[in-house]
């Protein structure tokens, strides 16, 4: 199956940027959807950013929109999610995710839902200070 190993994160300051990564390894073909999520400690899981691979489509969750760019590049099988402006809510754990269906992302202009995505990574820390 997919897999997805994500990296990048770390700690800032408020203010500050981080970039994502995400690889895919293994039936990268068969992607159409890829999402970052994030949870933080006691609430739940919640959408980040979408792309449509096939065309590039995005959606963000109103929280991040005009601060938080996701892109891919299709070469290197390798997800990015720029977040700059960052602010100590952002803080959280940051989940890459995939999925062979289309729907959850090719018709959606807010954030992804993450019921609707089934390969997942192990998450990559984010900690902003203010």
């Amino acid at each position: 199956q997919v897999q997805l190993v994500e990296s990048g994160g770390g700690s800032v300051q408020a203010g500050g940027s981080l970039r994502l990564s995400c690889a895919a390894f293994r039936y990268t073909y068969s992607i159409n959807c890829m999402g970052w999520f994030r949870q933080a400690p006691g609430k739940e899981r919640e959408g980040v950013a979408s792309i449509y691979t096939g065309g590039g489509r995005t959606a963000y969750a109103d929280s991040v929109k005009g601060r938080f760019t996701i892109s891919q590049d299709n070469a290197k099988n390798t997800l990015y999610l720029q977040m700059n402006s960052l602010k100590p809510e952002d803080t959280a754990m940051y989940y890459c995710a995939a999925t062979a269906a289309v729907v959850p992302c090719i018709y959606r202009d807010y954030a992804p839902l993450p019921a609707e995505y089934k390969y997942w990574g192990r998450g990559t820390q984010v900690t902003v200070s203010s």
